[in-house]
């Protein structure tokens, strides 16, 4: 965590959470599943490694998004069925944080993509919402067999960052 940088936190307590992170003029930006526990100040191993390699690697902040906003620290918990209001105002807090950005995006939602079919929706109006920014995508760590990029957890530290083509992503694998 930068100790000095103000927070960024968008959420509805205790049920969702749109944005976690820390302000910057360069940040770096990563989408996650959904949310679990993590809080300005108290972030879970997830988010923390995420600032961690922020840090490390000159960015200046960092935001955490994720496709769905629900917190759920089981991914099996999160809702059966799609839920239009809370996914809408995800896209809107994403967009609007991201707006006049042209950042890094790191892609690590993982295989969990697959829990729920609404997911791969979710990812397709996110990256509408942003793909016009300049944005550069990437990944880090192997690509799993189905094609999706690897959780931030369990990644050696030296993983490099590969480009990720999200667009291809979204037409052929989801």
């Amino acid at each position: 965590m930068y100790p000095n940088r103000p927070w960024i936190y968008h959420h509805d307590e205790p049920l969702t959470r749109y944005s976690l992170g820390q302000e910057g003029d360069n940040p770096l930006i990563c989408f996650g599943v959904n949310p679990s526990t993590a809080k300005p100040g108290d972030l879970d191993p997830t988010v923390a490694s995420v600032a961690r390699f922020a840090m490390e690697n000159d960015y200046d902040g960092w935001l955490m998004f994720n496709l769905y906003p629900q917190r759920a620290t089981n991914p099996d918990k999160m809702h059966k069925n799609f839920q239009k209001k809370i996914h809408e105002k995800n896209v809107e807090v994403i967009a609007e944080l991201t707006d006049d950005l042209s950042a890094d995006i790191w892609c690590a939602w993982g295989t969990l993509i697959e829990k729920r079919p609404y997911l791969s929706r979710c990812l397709q109006d996110i990256y509408d919402a942003i793909s016009g920014n300049g944005n550069r995508f990437f990944t880090r760590g192997r690509i799993s067999k189905a094609g999706h990029p690897h959780h931030p957890l369990y990644l050696r530290k030296t993983a490099p960052m590969d480009e990720f083509d999200v667009q291809r992503y979204v037409e052929e694998v989801i």
